[in-house]
């Protein structure tokens, strides 16, 4: 999670470089670094560097990781023929590597090419079974395609081996919850109160799912959840509970 120091020094850089004050070297470590999506202006900036010899000389080994994050800002903004450039540039350099071949399959999968896309995917994965960005990115095709039984089977299966991803817990109960399959989202979210219990927005996120078609005891099962470790966070609950009824 970005903290409020972090965002308003994100937008005081964005707002530097899009005037021509400079630092988009700077601006663009900081997007890789907090992990946000400024897709148009990382291409924008992004390619202001590559495109200068000069800049992009200066950044030694870091050039590389430039070309990856303007690959993918490119495919974000379906500027395919740019990802294409610098996963080239990439191939040349990194010949062997898995990494570039995770671009490699990204880039079929802005292209539409879903079969030769999981086909790259499964052969990496034969490779390392362990790669989360590649049962991410299965999980996020299956998704693009409409294919949301599919992602329901690759997001089950992705948490049998990475169980401590709460991202991956609640993107499955928001697929279950446009599912009416609350059951089921229930599920996932008692594994994020489990497992995170003093984070709020788990237990609210679990009240505004399941109150509606609220299952059996699942009400007192989180009211005891929360008690067994702040019973004020429990009282809270409980009032903001009733206040949505």
């Amino acid at each position: 999670m970005v903290s409020k120091t972090e965002e308003t020094q994100l937008s005081n850089l964005e707002t530097q470089v899009d005037n021509g004050g400079g630092g988009a070297w700077e601006y663009l470590s900081l997007v890789r670094k907090l992990k946000v999506r400024r897709s148009d202006r990382v291409l924008k900036h992004g390619l202001s560097i590559l495109n200068d010899p000069k800049k992009r000389s200066s950044l030694g080994p870091d050039e590389w990781t430039l070309y990856e994050q303007v690959a993918v800002a490119a495919m974000d903004c379906q500027s395919l023929d740019v990802a294409k450039d610098c996963i080239k540039v990439l191939q040349k350099k990194f010949p062997e590597s898995k990494r570039v071949g995770r671009l490699e399959g990204m880039l079929l999968e802005a292209k539409g090419a879903w079969a030769e896309a999981e086909k790259a995917y499964s052969s990496l994965l034969e490779d390392n079974p362990l790669d989360q960005v590649i049962h991410k990115r299965r999980v996020a095709m299956s998704k693009a395609q409409g294919n949301v039984s599919v992602a329901i089977e690759w997001l089950n299966k992705y948490l049998e081996i990475f169980m401590a991803d709460h991202d991956a817990w609640r993107e499955l109960a928001e697929i279950y919850v446009s599912l009416q399959m609350y059951k089921q989202a229930a599920f996932c979210y008692e594994e994020l109160i489990l497992s995170q219990p003093m984070v709020p927005l788990f237990h609210l996120a679990y009240a505004d799912k399941t109150k509606k078609p609220l299952l059996g005891n699942l009400f007192s099962t989180v009211l005891k959840l929360l008690t067994c470790y702040d019973s004020n966070l429990s009282t809270k609950w409980r009032t903001s509970y009733a206040n949505e009824l």
